[in-house]
């Protein structure tokens, strides 16, 4: 089966915006639309709560059910956007937990060889867009959209995935990128922004 026409990827930190970016880009491109599954994650209350002891839980879940919606997409007919990425998860989320010691050697030396694995047989976004946001900014717009399990989250822990992020992306080369500088770009109010988003988007579609 012929996969989708085009496939864009919108990455960012908790709170950078990236599912308002994935609705403005759904209506304005027609695009199918394919979102994280935070809200299936059976292990993520547990996980806020404790993240010792189910930081390796939640992530595999992330990791199979990421795989499983990059397929989906991939087969879809056609042009799509995703909130948040398979490589997002490895290269900023398990890597942050291994990093502080909420994920032991053993089961991230797992995590990575199941990801890699699959990492192989995936195609890549035709764009990969990232949001930058400082972690001002996504701490405010944490406390806005009011997710239970989100406000307490501690400055420290953002700011590590903020530079994971940065990291990240800075060697990221699968495919075309765009910044989005999101404290000084507002694509919903303001007009030329929107403008300026579209046009760059409207290159690659």
């Amino acid at each position: 089966m012929e996969g989708p026409r085009k496939y864009i990827g919108v990455a960012g930190n908790i709170g950078a915006g990236k599912s308002t970016l994935v609705d403005f880009l759904r209506y304005r491109f027609d695009l199918h639309p394919f979102h994280e599954p935070n809200e299936d994650n059976p292990f993520l209350t547990a996980f806020y709560g404790d993240m010792r002891r189910w930081s390796f839980h939640s992530q595999m879940f992330f990791l199979t059910h990421k795989f499983r919606l990059h397929q989906e997409l991939t087969h879809h007919s056609g042009p799509v956007v995703q909130d948040r990425t398979i490589y997002e998860d490895a290269e900023v989320f398990a890597a942050n937990l291994h990093r502080t010691g909420l994920m032991s050697d053993d089961e991230y030396a797992v995590y990575r060889t199941l990801y890699e694995g699959i990492v192989q047989t995936l195609r890549p976004p035709d764009l990969m867009i990232y949001l930058r946001a400082t972690v001002r900014t996504v701490r405010r717009r944490i406390k806005l959209r009011g997710r239970p399990e989100e406000q307490d989250l501690p400055l420290a822990y953002l700011r590590r995935l903020n530079g994971l992020y940065e990291d990240w992306f800075a060697r990221y080369d699968l495919s075309p990128t765009l910044v989005i500088e999101v404290d000084r770009m507002d694509y919903i109010q303001d007009m030329v922004d929107r403008i300026e988003i579209i046009r760059t988007i409207e290159r690659c579609l």
